[in-house]
Protein backbone atom coordinates (compact mmCIF):
# COMPACT_ATOMS: atom_id res chain seq x y z
CA UNK A 1 0.00 0.00 0.00
CA UNK A 2 0.97 3.44 -0.90
CA UNK A 3 0.14 6.88 0.65
CA UNK A 4 -0.70 9.55 -1.97
CA UNK A 5 -0.47 13.24 -0.66
CA UNK A 6 -1.52 15.71 -2.99
CA UNK A 7 -3.87 18.94 -2.44
CA UNK A 8 -5.30 20.28 -5.44
CA UNK A 9 -13.17 23.61 -8.72
CA UNK A 10 -24.65 26.77 -7.92
CA UNK A 11 -29.40 24.20 -8.81
CA UNK A 12 -28.80 24.80 -12.19
CA UNK A 13 -27.93 27.33 -14.52
CA UNK A 14 -29.84 26.43 -17.46
CA UNK A 15 -29.12 29.88 -19.36
CA UNK A 16 -27.02 29.32 -22.73
CA UNK A 17 -23.30 29.43 -22.63
CA UNK A 18 -21.57 30.69 -25.83
CA UNK A 19 -22.08 28.77 -28.55
CA UNK A 20 -19.20 29.82 -30.64
CA UNK A 21 -16.08 27.20 -30.94
CA UNK A 22 -14.07 29.57 -28.89
CA UNK A 23 -13.15 27.53 -25.49
CA UNK A 24 -12.30 29.74 -22.66
CA UNK A 25 -9.90 28.45 -20.01
CA UNK A 26 -11.32 26.58 -17.60
CA UNK A 27 -11.71 27.75 -14.05
CA UNK A 28 -9.24 26.36 -11.71
CA UNK A 29 -8.19 26.66 -8.20
CA UNK A 30 -5.34 25.64 -5.64
CA UNK A 31 -7.15 24.23 -3.38
CA UNK A 32 -11.08 23.29 -2.57
CA UNK A 33 -13.68 26.11 -1.54
CA UNK A 34 -13.68 24.46 1.93
CA UNK A 35 -12.27 22.08 3.91
CA UNK A 36 -14.35 18.51 4.27
CA UNK A 37 -13.70 16.71 7.23
CA UNK A 38 -15.76 13.31 8.08
CA UNK A 39 -18.70 15.62 9.38
CA UNK A 40 -19.22 17.66 6.62
CA UNK A 41 -22.96 17.04 5.96
CA UNK A 42 -23.57 15.11 2.52
CA UNK A 43 -26.80 15.15 0.25
CA UNK A 44 -28.84 18.23 -0.66
CA UNK A 45 -31.21 19.82 1.58
CA UNK A 46 -34.61 17.88 1.53
CA UNK A 47 -33.25 15.12 0.12
CA UNK A 48 -36.14 12.55 -1.03
CA UNK A 49 -35.44 8.91 -1.74
CA UNK A 50 -36.17 8.18 -5.25
CA UNK A 51 -39.18 5.90 -6.65
CA UNK A 52 -37.59 3.00 -9.28
CA UNK A 53 -37.12 4.20 -12.32
CA UNK A 54 -36.01 7.63 -12.39
CA UNK A 55 -37.45 9.46 -15.32
CA UNK A 56 -37.24 10.69 -17.76
CA UNK A 57 -33.97 12.41 -18.23
CA UNK A 58 -33.27 15.25 -20.62
CA UNK A 59 -29.92 16.29 -21.61
CA UNK A 60 -28.44 19.55 -20.51
CA UNK A 61 -28.95 21.64 -23.73
CA UNK A 62 -25.23 23.32 -23.14
CA UNK A 63 -22.94 20.12 -22.72
CA UNK A 64 -20.24 19.37 -22.25
CA UNK A 65 -19.77 20.86 -19.02
CA UNK A 66 -16.18 19.71 -18.84
CA UNK A 67 -13.59 19.98 -21.36
CA UNK A 68 -9.84 18.73 -21.71
CA UNK A 69 -7.53 21.36 -20.94
CA UNK A 70 -4.88 21.89 -23.30
CA UNK A 71 -2.77 23.74 -20.64
CA UNK A 72 -2.63 20.80 -17.80
CA UNK A 73 -0.58 18.11 -19.86
CA UNK A 74 -2.33 15.67 -17.62
CA UNK A 75 -5.53 16.62 -18.72
CA UNK A 76 -4.68 17.66 -22.12
CA UNK A 77 -6.84 15.17 -24.42
CA UNK A 78 -9.88 13.73 -22.86
CA UNK A 79 -11.84 14.38 -19.81
CA UNK A 80 -15.13 11.95 -19.12
CA UNK A 81 -16.57 9.52 -16.59
CA UNK A 82 -17.01 11.02 -13.52
CA UNK A 83 -18.61 10.39 -10.30
CA UNK A 84 -20.52 12.71 -7.82
CA UNK A 85 -21.12 13.53 -4.34
CA UNK A 86 -23.01 16.55 -2.62
CA UNK A 87 -21.13 17.72 0.22
CA UNK A 88 -22.34 21.43 1.88
CA UNK A 89 -24.49 22.08 -0.63
CA UNK A 90 -21.50 21.66 -3.72
CA UNK A 91 -21.97 19.00 -6.04
CA UNK A 92 -18.28 17.27 -6.37
CA UNK A 93 -16.87 15.31 -9.41
CA UNK A 94 -14.41 13.00 -9.61
CA UNK A 95 -13.68 12.09 -13.10
CA UNK A 96 -11.49 10.29 -15.40
CA UNK A 97 -8.77 12.50 -17.68
CA UNK A 98 -6.12 11.02 -19.85
CA UNK A 99 -2.77 12.98 -21.78
CA UNK A 100 -1.31 12.67 -25.04
CA UNK A 101 -0.17 9.44 -23.98
CA UNK A 102 -3.44 8.70 -23.10
CA UNK A 103 -2.35 7.96 -18.98
CA UNK A 104 -5.01 8.17 -17.12
CA UNK A 105 -5.79 10.06 -14.13
CA UNK A 106 -8.61 11.18 -12.02
CA UNK A 107 -9.29 15.02 -11.08
CA UNK A 108 -11.61 16.48 -8.66
CA UNK A 109 -14.08 19.65 -9.69
CA UNK A 110 -17.35 21.15 -7.78
CA UNK A 111 -19.66 23.38 -8.56
CA UNK A 112 -22.34 25.18 -6.44
CA UNK A 113 -24.94 24.95 -9.43
CA UNK A 114 -24.44 21.32 -10.69
CA UNK A 115 -23.49 22.30 -14.12
CA UNK A 116 -20.74 25.24 -13.72
CA UNK A 117 -17.27 24.01 -12.14
CA UNK A 118 -13.98 25.05 -11.22
CA UNK A 119 -11.77 22.12 -11.34
CA UNK A 120 -8.08 21.70 -9.22
CA UNK A 121 -5.65 22.43 -11.04
CA UNK A 122 -3.86 18.27 -10.42
CA UNK A 123 -4.83 15.23 -10.01
CA UNK A 124 -5.54 13.82 -6.73
CA UNK A 125 -5.19 10.30 -7.80
CA UNK A 126 -2.95 9.24 -10.13
CA UNK A 127 -0.49 6.37 -11.17
CA UNK A 128 2.33 5.16 -8.36
CA UNK A 129 2.27 1.44 -8.47
CA UNK A 130 3.36 -1.18 -10.86
CA UNK A 131 -0.26 -2.49 -11.54
CA UNK A 132 -1.33 1.35 -13.01
CA UNK A 133 2.16 2.46 -15.14
CA UNK A 134 1.57 3.28 -18.39
CA UNK A 135 -2.51 3.25 -18.24
CA UNK A 136 -2.95 4.93 -15.26
CA UNK A 137 -6.29 5.31 -12.97
CA UNK A 138 -9.63 4.79 -14.46
CA UNK A 139 -13.29 5.45 -14.07
CA UNK A 140 -14.02 5.94 -10.45
CA UNK A 141 -17.06 5.32 -8.20
CA UNK A 142 -17.23 6.58 -5.13
CA UNK A 143 -19.52 6.14 -1.92
CA UNK A 144 -19.22 8.02 1.69
CA UNK A 145 -19.54 5.54 4.62
CA UNK A 146 -19.26 6.83 8.17
CA UNK A 147 -17.71 9.88 7.15
CA UNK A 148 -14.76 7.67 4.91
CA UNK A 149 -15.00 8.41 1.35
CA UNK A 150 -14.36 4.84 -0.67
CA UNK A 151 -13.45 5.39 -4.28
CA UNK A 152 -13.33 2.21 -6.49
CA UNK A 153 -11.06 3.11 -9.98
CA UNK A 154 -9.51 0.83 -12.75
CA UNK A 155 -5.92 0.45 -12.29
CA UNK A 156 -4.41 0.05 -15.68
CA UNK A 157 -1.00 -1.80 -17.02
CA UNK A 158 -2.03 -1.10 -20.90
CA UNK A 159 -2.11 -5.06 -20.74
CA UNK A 160 -5.08 -5.83 -17.82
CA UNK A 161 -7.55 -3.85 -15.93
CA UNK A 162 -7.86 -4.50 -11.75
CA UNK A 163 -10.30 -3.11 -9.69
CA UNK A 164 -9.05 -0.87 -7.13
CA UNK A 165 -9.75 0.61 -4.26
CA UNK A 166 -8.57 3.52 -2.34
CA UNK A 167 -9.97 5.83 1.08
CA UNK A 168 -9.69 9.51 2.17
CA UNK A 169 -11.34 11.89 4.49
CA UNK A 170 -11.13 14.95 2.47
CA UNK A 171 -11.13 14.10 -1.35
CA UNK A 172 -7.82 15.32 -1.46
CA UNK A 173 -5.32 12.84 0.23
CA UNK A 174 -5.98 8.82 -0.91
CA UNK A 175 -5.18 5.77 0.72
CA UNK A 176 -4.83 2.80 -2.17
CA UNK A 177 -5.03 -0.63 -1.73
CA UNK A 178 -4.06 -2.88 -3.65
CA UNK A 179 -5.97 -5.01 -6.99
CA UNK A 180 -9.64 -6.53 -4.78
CA UNK A 181 -9.48 -9.46 -6.65
CA UNK A 182 -6.00 -10.35 -8.44
CA UNK A 183 -6.75 -13.87 -9.61
CA UNK A 184 -10.42 -13.24 -10.39
CA UNK A 185 -11.30 -14.81 -13.95
CA UNK A 186 -14.33 -13.83 -16.14
CA UNK A 187 -15.57 -14.44 -19.73
CA UNK A 188 -16.04 -11.87 -22.71
CA UNK A 189 -17.66 -12.42 -25.56
CA UNK A 190 -17.17 -11.01 -29.11
CA UNK A 191 -19.57 -9.71 -31.44
CA UNK A 192 -20.32 -13.21 -32.69
CA UNK A 193 -20.75 -14.66 -29.38
CA UNK A 194 -17.09 -16.08 -29.44
CA UNK A 195 -16.50 -16.75 -25.41
CA UNK A 196 -12.96 -15.03 -24.38
CA UNK A 197 -11.58 -16.37 -20.80
CA UNK A 198 -10.02 -13.32 -18.63
CA UNK A 199 -7.67 -14.01 -15.58
CA UNK A 200 -6.64 -11.23 -13.40
CA UNK A 201 -9.58 -8.93 -14.95
CA UNK A 202 -12.08 -7.01 -13.01
CA UNK A 203 -13.17 -3.19 -13.99
CA UNK A 204 -16.22 -0.99 -12.43
CA UNK A 205 -16.90 -1.56 -8.88
CA UNK A 206 -20.48 0.17 -7.67
CA UNK A 207 -20.69 -0.70 -3.74
CA UNK A 208 -23.84 -0.30 -2.16
CA UNK A 209 -23.38 2.10 0.69
CA UNK A 210 -25.37 0.14 3.72
CA UNK A 211 -24.79 -3.44 4.67
CA UNK A 212 -27.42 -6.34 4.47
CA UNK A 213 -28.89 -7.52 7.57
CA UNK A 214 -26.06 -9.94 7.68
CA UNK A 215 -23.76 -7.20 8.19
CA UNK A 216 -22.22 -7.47 4.91
CA UNK A 217 -21.72 -4.75 2.14
CA UNK A 218 -22.08 -5.38 -1.27
CA UNK A 219 -19.98 -4.71 -4.52
CA UNK A 220 -21.05 -4.99 -8.07
CA UNK A 221 -18.50 -5.27 -11.03
CA UNK A 222 -17.78 -6.18 -14.21
CA UNK A 223 -17.47 -5.23 -17.84
CA UNK A 224 -18.93 -8.25 -19.33
CA UNK A 225 -21.30 -9.45 -17.13
CA UNK A 226 -22.47 -8.56 -13.67
CA UNK A 227 -20.50 -10.30 -11.16
CA UNK A 228 -20.83 -9.91 -6.86
CA UNK A 229 -18.44 -9.32 -3.85
CA UNK A 230 -18.70 -8.91 -0.33
CA UNK A 231 -17.27 -7.15 2.54
CA UNK A 232 -17.53 -6.43 6.00
CA UNK A 233 -15.65 -3.72 6.11
CA UNK A 234 -15.38 -2.32 2.80
CA UNK A 235 -11.75 -3.12 2.51
CA UNK A 236 -11.50 -6.97 2.14
CA UNK A 237 -13.71 -7.83 -0.59
CA UNK A 238 -14.61 -11.51 -1.46
CA UNK A 239 -16.27 -12.08 -4.94
CA UNK A 240 -18.25 -14.55 -5.95
CA UNK A 241 -17.11 -16.75 -9.38
CA UNK A 242 -17.80 -15.64 -12.38
CA UNK A 243 -20.19 -18.66 -13.25
CA UNK A 244 -22.53 -17.11 -10.27
CA UNK A 245 -23.06 -13.86 -11.88
CA UNK A 246 -25.14 -11.28 -10.87
CA UNK A 247 -27.03 -9.91 -14.24
CA UNK A 248 -26.27 -10.92 -17.63
CA UNK A 249 -26.84 -8.80 -20.56
CA UNK A 250 -30.27 -9.36 -21.82
CA UNK A 251 -31.77 -6.22 -24.16
CA UNK A 252 -31.39 -5.67 -27.74
CA UNK A 253 -29.22 -2.01 -26.68
CA UNK A 254 -26.95 -4.11 -23.70
CA UNK A 255 -27.06 -7.25 -25.28
CA UNK A 256 -22.95 -7.12 -25.86
CA UNK A 257 -22.03 -6.14 -22.71
CA UNK A 258 -23.18 -4.81 -19.41
CA UNK A 259 -21.30 -2.71 -16.96
CA UNK A 260 -22.30 -0.53 -13.36
CA UNK A 261 -22.74 3.05 -13.57
CA UNK A 262 -22.70 5.30 -10.37
CA UNK A 263 -23.02 3.28 -6.90
CA UNK A 264 -26.93 2.46 -6.22
CA UNK A 265 -28.99 4.64 -4.63
CA UNK A 266 -31.90 3.21 -2.12
CA UNK A 267 -35.41 3.69 -3.08
CA UNK A 268 -38.14 4.60 -0.85
CA UNK A 269 -38.98 0.70 -0.63
CA UNK A 270 -35.43 -0.21 0.54
CA UNK A 271 -34.43 -1.45 -2.96
CA UNK A 272 -31.70 -0.05 -4.52
CA UNK A 273 -31.34 1.08 -7.96
CA UNK A 274 -28.60 1.09 -9.96
CA UNK A 275 -28.05 2.69 -13.52
CA UNK A 276 -25.48 1.24 -15.64
CA UNK A 277 -24.31 0.85 -18.85
CA UNK A 278 -24.32 -1.56 -22.08
CA UNK A 279 -22.87 -1.66 -25.45
CA UNK A 280 -24.72 -3.33 -28.35
CA UNK A 281 -23.54 -6.18 -30.71
CA UNK A 282 -25.77 -4.09 -33.32
CA UNK A 283 -27.56 -7.14 -34.65
CA UNK A 284 -30.87 -5.97 -32.97
CA UNK A 285 -31.74 -2.52 -34.92
CA UNK A 286 -29.26 -0.62 -32.75
CA UNK A 287 -25.73 0.64 -33.60
CA UNK A 288 -22.84 -1.56 -33.71
CA UNK A 289 -20.92 -1.07 -30.73
CA UNK A 290 -23.19 1.77 -29.30
CA UNK A 291 -22.78 2.51 -25.51
CA UNK A 292 -26.27 3.19 -23.81
CA UNK A 293 -27.28 3.92 -20.35
CA UNK A 294 -29.86 2.04 -18.59
CA UNK A 295 -31.55 1.21 -15.09
CA UNK A 296 -32.64 -1.63 -13.06
CA UNK A 297 -33.76 -1.93 -9.43
CA UNK A 298 -31.58 -4.57 -7.01
CA UNK A 299 -31.90 -6.03 -3.62
CA UNK A 300 -28.85 -7.01 -2.13
CA UNK A 301 -30.35 -8.33 1.04
CA UNK A 302 -32.34 -11.03 -1.44
CA UNK A 303 -35.03 -10.63 0.06
CA UNK A 304 -37.48 -10.66 -3.42
CA UNK A 305 -35.74 -13.97 -4.35
CA UNK A 306 -39.11 -16.22 -5.85
CA UNK A 307 -39.67 -19.67 -4.75
CA UNK A 308 -38.89 -22.31 -7.49
CA UNK A 309 -40.90 -25.28 -7.75
CA UNK A 310 -38.37 -28.19 -9.34
CA UNK A 311 -38.22 -31.48 -8.91
CA UNK A 312 -36.64 -32.36 -5.87
CA UNK A 313 -39.18 -29.54 -4.15
CA UNK A 314 -39.55 -25.87 -3.38
CA UNK A 315 -36.45 -23.75 -3.36
CA UNK A 316 -34.70 -20.22 -3.25
CA UNK A 317 -31.68 -19.22 -5.34
CA UNK A 318 -29.43 -18.42 -3.39
CA UNK A 319 -26.20 -17.11 -5.76
CA UNK A 320 -27.65 -16.21 -8.96
CA UNK A 321 -30.75 -14.32 -7.62
CA UNK A 322 -30.80 -11.30 -10.46
CA UNK A 323 -32.24 -8.16 -10.77
CA UNK A 324 -35.36 -7.23 -9.18
CA UNK A 325 -36.45 -5.52 -12.67
CA UNK A 326 -34.62 -3.78 -15.80
CA UNK A 327 -35.69 -1.26 -18.12
CA UNK A 328 -36.36 -2.77 -21.41
CA UNK A 329 -34.92 0.47 -23.22
CA UNK A 330 -32.04 2.82 -22.41
CA UNK A 331 -32.49 5.99 -21.14
CA UNK A 332 -29.62 7.69 -22.35
CA UNK A 333 -28.55 7.00 -26.21
CA UNK A 334 -25.61 8.83 -28.24
CA UNK A 335 -27.48 11.78 -29.95
CA UNK A 336 -24.67 14.94 -29.97
CA UNK A 337 -22.14 14.90 -32.21
CA UNK A 338 -19.40 14.66 -29.76
CA UNK A 339 -21.28 10.95 -28.48
CA UNK A 340 -20.98 9.56 -32.29
CA UNK A 341 -17.74 10.49 -32.66
CA UNK A 342 -14.80 10.76 -30.07
CA UNK A 343 -12.10 8.73 -28.85
CA UNK A 344 -14.73 6.14 -28.86
CA UNK A 345 -17.48 6.74 -30.98
CA UNK A 346 -21.32 6.28 -30.29
CA UNK A 347 -20.94 5.95 -26.29
CA UNK A 348 -22.68 7.69 -23.50
CA UNK A 349 -21.47 6.27 -20.09
CA UNK A 350 -22.99 7.47 -16.75
CA UNK A 351 -20.71 6.86 -13.32
CA UNK A 352 -22.09 9.74 -11.45
CA UNK A 353 -25.68 10.32 -10.16
CA UNK A 354 -26.92 13.04 -7.27
CA UNK A 355 -29.85 14.84 -6.02
CA UNK A 356 -29.26 18.48 -6.24
CA UNK A 357 -31.50 21.26 -5.60
CA UNK A 358 -34.83 19.32 -6.54
CA UNK A 359 -33.02 17.85 -9.61
CA UNK A 360 -31.44 14.47 -10.54
CA UNK A 361 -28.49 14.92 -11.89
CA UNK A 362 -26.75 11.89 -14.25
CA UNK A 363 -23.68 12.76 -15.08
CA UNK A 364 -21.71 11.11 -17.87
CA UNK A 365 -18.94 10.83 -20.47
CA UNK A 366 -19.27 11.68 -24.65
CA UNK A 367 -17.48 9.57 -26.60
CA UNK A 368 -14.99 8.73 -23.79
CA UNK A 369 -13.61 12.25 -24.64
CA UNK A 370 -16.13 15.01 -22.72
CA UNK A 371 -18.37 15.42 -19.91
CA UNK A 372 -21.82 16.31 -19.60
CA UNK A 373 -24.82 15.68 -17.72
CA UNK A 374 -28.74 14.84 -17.74
CA UNK A 375 -31.43 16.35 -15.44
CA UNK A 376 -34.29 14.74 -14.15
CA UNK A 377 -37.13 16.03 -11.83
CA UNK A 378 -36.94 14.85 -8.04
CA UNK A 379 -39.68 12.46 -7.77
CA UNK A 380 -42.93 13.88 -4.99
Amino acid sequence: MKFQNILNAGLLSVLPSSSSSFQEPPHTASDLPFTITPSTPEKTANYTAPVFPIAPFTKYAHNPILKPNPAANWESAYLYNPTAIVLNETVFLLYRAQNASKTSSIGLAWSSDGVSFTRLDRPVVYATEPWEHLGGTEDPRIVRVNGTFYLTYTAYDSVTARLCLATSTDLLHWQKYPPLFPSYRDVAYSDIDVPSPRTDWSKSGAIVSEPTPDGLYHMYFGDSFFYRATSPDLLNWAALPADQYFASPLNPWENGLIEPGPPPVKTRDGKWLLIYNGMTTGRVGYPQKQYSVGQMLIDPSGSFRPTVNGSDGAYQPALRDGPVARLERPILVPEADNEQKGQVDQVVFAEGLVQFKGKWLLYFGQGDSELGVAIADQQP
